[in-house]
């Protein structure tokens, strides 16, 4: 089992309920519902919540620390939301956000358009992009959908990194 199982997981000031097979978690930035696996059993209690196997098998022992995982980012993320920048690296690389969509122009001969999920917000400074959410979940999938378009490439650093992130730089060729 695993070891943040064992420890039951601080609420603070957020509302955590268990009922009919569904976690729900509200807090002052929103609410966050997930659906609870069968062999995982979630009680709440005055000292937090607790996650444990309902049976001895492989599955509800992994899917312990997997849940508890997951209610401790949904605990954090209804207090303070989540947010990931990306920063655009390359001449003429832009990127802007049109209604629901944003619009990459990454070197290829058209546009990328993404569209950003109902949870999310996009704001766009420069040739940065700054995502937030309280889903920790949608809002990694989609910046590493966008960061998939153009990943960063090792020869001139041209492409799509996170903020904070270190690109190891390859020497080209040689001249002789």
């Amino acid at each position: 089992m695993s070891r943040l199982a064992k420890k039951p997981i601080t609420v603070g000031k957020t509302d955590v309920s268990v009922a009919g097979g569904t976690l729900t978690v509200k807090g002052a930035k929103g609410t966050l519902t997930k659906r609870v696996h069968p062999s995982v059993g979630i009680e709440v209690g005055a000292e937090g919540v607790m996650v444990t196997p309902k049976d001895r098998s492989k599955l509800a022992k992994a899917l312990t620390g997997t849940f508890a995982s997951h209610i401790k980012n949904m605990v954090q993320g209804v207090e303070t939301p989540y947010m990931i920048k990306l920063i655009l690296e390359g001449v003429g690389y832009r990127v802007e956000v049109k209604g629901k969509e944003v619009v990459l122009t990454v070197g290829f001969s058209h546009q990328v358009m993404l569209t950003i999920p109902e949870d999310v917000t996009a704001v766009v400074e420069k040739n940065a992009i700054k995502l937030e959410s309280i889903n920790k979940e949608s809002v990694g999938q989609f910046a590493a959908n966008i960061r998939r378009v153009k990943p960063p490439e090792p020869y001139l650093g041209k492409g799509i990194r996170y903020d904070g992130e270190i690109i190891r730089r390859k020497q080209g060729k040689k001249a002789t």
